[in-house]
């Protein structure tokens, strides 16, 4: 499984390395790895989620939509919520870039559109 951190990318710690004078706190934060225990989370599946904020905050809810096509006639339950900062989602964002171009390159590329991956739908013309 690849991994992908919220980290500052090496190249801007390399770059701090190389200024000169003593590294600020701030830099040295930069280049380290952060140690995640992950032995007691929970997993989860979600093919649904909502995105909605404040001005501080950006809100992710997650949950299972049993009617994937179409407009759902059941609600779709939430299970899941994550509350963060935007500095933290733009990092998230661009993690999950990092990854799904990586997951492309080695398999092909991702078509978001239903209709062009079902054979025979709607996106086909022949």
């Amino acid at each position: 499984m690849s991994e992908v951190a919220l980290e500052e990318s090496k190249s801007d710690s390399a770059s701090s390395e190389k200024s000169s004078g003593p590294p600020q706190p701030a830099q040295q934060q930069r280049g380290s790895r952060v140690e995640v225990d992950d032995k007691n989370a929970v997993c989860l599946y979600a093919n649904f989620c909502r995105v909605t904020g404040t001005p501080e905050e950006l809100i992710l809810d997650f949950g299972l939509n049993a009617q994937p096509f179409g407009v759902p006639t059941e609600p779709v339950e939430v299970k899941q919520r994550i509350v963060t900062n935007y500095f933290t989602a733009k990092r998230m964002l661009q993690a999950l870039h990092m990854s799904v171009q990586r997951h492309e390159q080695a398999f092909g590329v991702l078509e978001t559109d239903v209709q062009k991956r079902v054979v025979g739908g709607a996106g086909k013309r022949g």
